[in-house]
């Protein structure tokens, strides 16, 4: 989510971008120890996904259609659904919004379990 994020500043999206660039945005998010070996490696991810391309004869990277419409569509639904729904585990949440969290919990666990994936630390 992070690297989405990071990756939909518009000044990134205009000048193109580096490891470095995108790196100290990364690094800069609370509980993120982001090494350049990482952004590396998931920078290579994304280009050979089509997320990005890098600009000929320099280090510097830019998204492509796909890549933009894929950082944006994470950022919104980070923020529209998952920051609110984290919330719904609050005291002061609406019942109905903890019950719904409390089922999505649920069917996320049933998922895991059917398919035999570790228990997150």
């Amino acid at each position: 989510m992070a690297l989405a994020g990071a990756l939909c500043q518009t000044l990134l999206a205009a000048t193109g971008f580096t490891n470095k660039n995108l790196r100290v945005l990364i690094a800069g998010l609370p509980g993120s120890a982001y090494t350049p070996g990482q952004m590396t490696y998931d920078l290579r991810r994304l280009r050979l996904n089509g997320l990005i391309r890098r600009l000929p004869h320099t280090n510097r990277y830019t998204l492509t259609e796909d890549g933009i419409r894929i950082a944006v569509f994470y950022t919104n639904a980070y923020n529209r659904l998952l920051v609110p729904l984290t919330a719904a585990n609050q005291p002061q949440a609406p019942p109905d919004l903890r019950a719904a969290l409390a089922a999505i919990t649920r069917h996320v666990d049933d998922y895991a379990n059917r398919a035999r994936l570790p228990r997150a630390a």
